[in-house]
């Protein structure tokens, strides 16, 4: 079973930047195959995808977010980052990390993000 776990500042200031944490246990990030992803959820709205780290490191983003986010790794630690600047007051929501391979798929709990001056 994999598990992931977020974790985060919770409240970050207009304008600054933001940086997010996913352990990963279970699995090997760079086991094949796998995706490691960043989806949020604003309040009172759908979920929005944000990008994905792949097993063998490539990134891809929502192109709307694009120019805004970093997905990185480190393999010897099993966790992803998820880092965003130039943050927005709409930019706040529940952040979630979660993992895909086909015929898996695996979510955290979730770490809610404010911002707020």
């Amino acid at each position: 079973q994999v598990q992931l776990l977020e974790s985060g500042p919770g409240l970050v200031k207009p304008s600054q930047t933001l940086s997010l944490t996913c352990t990963i246990s279970g699995a090997s990030i760079t086991a094949t195959y796998y995706a490691w992803g960043w989806i949020r959820q604003p309040p009172g709205k759908g979920l929005e995808w944000m990008g994905l780290i792949n097993y063998d490191g490539n990134t891809y983003y929502s192109p709307s977010l694009k120019s805004r986010t970093s997905i990185s790794r480190d393999n010897v630690k099993n966790t992803v980052y998820l880092q965003m600047n130039s943050l927005k007051p709409e930019d706040t929501g529940v952040y979630y990390c979660a993992a895909h391979r086909t015929g898996d798929d695996y979510w955290g709990q979730g770490t809610q993000v404010t911002v707020s001056s």
